[in-house]
């Protein structure tokens, strides 16, 4: 973080300083909600969890270097203290972010003025989030969060990592509710918003897609007005390729730059095919030139998000063959997203971080690419928060699971239990020949699959975060399973 006063942090944050805390005292270490990182220099922020409070923790930070404790109540340590509970902690984590977020881009810096990005969709976020950082990371100094810290709390604390030497701030931004992406956008106003899609994540929250919508499109809305030519003014980078994002053109004051593989799309990929390893190639359209990209990344899917990153880079002023090199060099960066490895002679797909319908017809895809004439086996566990059409969405997961021949299919948990249903039905129509099996948990799954598994498969694990399908490959990796 930049070096701030502890009493400029309390009027910033609207706070009062107590117990032992000097107001010259500087902060410029890291701002953290763990007290294990705590280190000279930080503030740590104590929230009251739901198994622990890190109010207990207070002087314990401090003993590890931190210089003060943002809480909610007064605790025997240097502090500012916040009113109004939890919530009056993270609205006074908010305002220290959105003033750090003001330094760091204001324009009178020039040239060393950050640029913030800001990246939304219904899936894909955090994938293509990771992707743009390691893109753009070959400008400058580039922070970006941790896997999916994208909410009212790590939303602010990604942008305190940043720094007076930081060239790109590039966040992830997620909702349940309307009104969510336009605070966090509050918090760090981009210049460069990133739309991925309009799928059926949280369905059961907002009710229809045309709400989803309108919560993703608060990004484009939220961007300042745009200029001519590259650098300067807002830019909203929009996914020509589904109607509802593209609409979002006329939300925005900013310039639209449009991607995808449809002729009409500025940035664009034609000539798309699928290597043996499931990672795809293509040919990169952008500026009037072309270059052709390798991406290591696995999955037909990462087609769009590189083609996003490369839209974001180009405006950044990233020439066409910088960006193809650097396409063809990331990597995964956030765990559970499709991490590929070989295990007594399987392939094992690790794509357990969470699931929509869209994500899980992705993952299917590449299942399918990934095997080829190898037999192929899906562990899926249910998706979550679907609303009304979740009983439909599942089964209709089990239907492409059949489709894609899967030699079998263990479905996990009593939620997941229409993927069953979906499948079965598909080899009564004689259409699949699979075998289908019931499991309970993450335990069973990994017996159920140490006991089919055989050399030369190709595996892959998915399901919603609550299931935490990540287990199963832990346990056969590790040997675990009984």
């Amino acid at each position: 973080m930049i070096a701030l006063t502890l009493d400029r942090i309390a009027e910033i944050t609207q706070t009062a300083i107590g117990g032992s805390a000097r107001p010259d005292a500087v902060v410029d270490g890291p701002v953290v909600i763990d007290s294990r990182q705590a280190a000279p220099g930080a503030l740590f922020v104590a929230l009251d969890g739901e198994r622990v409070d890190g109010h207990d923790f207070a002087e314990s930070a401090v003993a590890a270097g931190a210089v003060a404790v943002l809480a909610s109540r007064p605790v025997s340590a240097p502090h500012l203290l916040a009113e109004g509970g939890d919530d009056g902690v993270v609205a006074a984590l908010a305002r220290l972010a959105r003033h750090v977020a003001g330094e760091l881009s204001d324009v009178r810096r020039g040239a060393d003025a950050a640029e913030v990005v800001a990246v939304t969709g219904s899936s894909g976020k955090t994938t293509t989030k990771d992707l743009i950082a390691q893109v753009v990371g070959g400008l400058g100094p580039t922070v970006a969060p941790a896997g999916s810290f994208n909410n009212e709390i790590g939303h602010p604390l990604t942008v305190l990592r940043a720094d007076t030497g930081t060239r790109n701030l590039v966040l992830e931004v997620s909702a349940r509710g309307v009104g969510h992406i336009a605070h966090l956008c509050e918090v760090a106003p981009p210049r460069i918003g990133v739309v991925l899609n309009v799928g059926s994540a949280h369905m059961g929250e907002f009710g229809d897609r045309d709400t989803i919508a309108k919560a993703k499109g608060e990004l484009v809305e939220a961007l300042p007005p745009g200029s001519e030519g590259r650098g300067s003014g807002g830019v909203a980078i929009l996914n020509a390729d589904d109607p509802r994002v593209n609409a979002m053109a006329s939300r925005t004051r900013a310039r639209v730059v449009t991607y995808g593989e449809g002729e009409d799309a500025q940035v664009r990929a034609t000539d798309v095919v699928l290597r043996d390893s499931g990672a795809p190639s293509f040919t990169l359209h952008l500026g009037g030139r072309t270059a052709p990209v390798r991406l290591a990344l696995v999955g037909a899917h990462q087609v769009h998000n590189a083609l996003a990153a490369a839209a974001v880079a180009d405006e950044l002023g990233m020439g066409i063959d910088a960006v193809a090199a650097a396409l063809g060099a990331a990597t995964p960066v956030s765990r559970w997203r499709m991490e590929v490895t070989e295990h007594d002679g399987a392939t094992l797909v690790n794509d357990a971080y969470n699931a929509n319908p869209e994500s899980m017809r992705a993952a299917l895809t590449t299942l399918e690419a990934l095997a080829r004439n190898r037999r192929s086996i899906a562990v899926l566990a249910h998706m979550a928060e679907l609303g009304d059409d979740g009983g439909a969405e599942h089964e209709q997961i089990g239907e492409v699971a059949a489709r894609t021949g899967v030699s079998h299919l263990i479905v996990v948990g009593e939620a997941a239990e229409g993927i069953a249903v979906g499948a079965e039905r598909a080899a009564r129509q004689g259409e699949w020949r699979g075998e289908c099996i019931r499991v309970a948990d993450a335990e069973a799954a990994a017996a159920a699959l140490r006991e089919r598994m055989r050399t030369g498969d190709v595996v892959i694990v998915k399901g919603s975060r609550v299931a935490a399908l990540e287990r199963v490959i832990d346990l056969i990796t590790k040997g675990d399973v009984q």
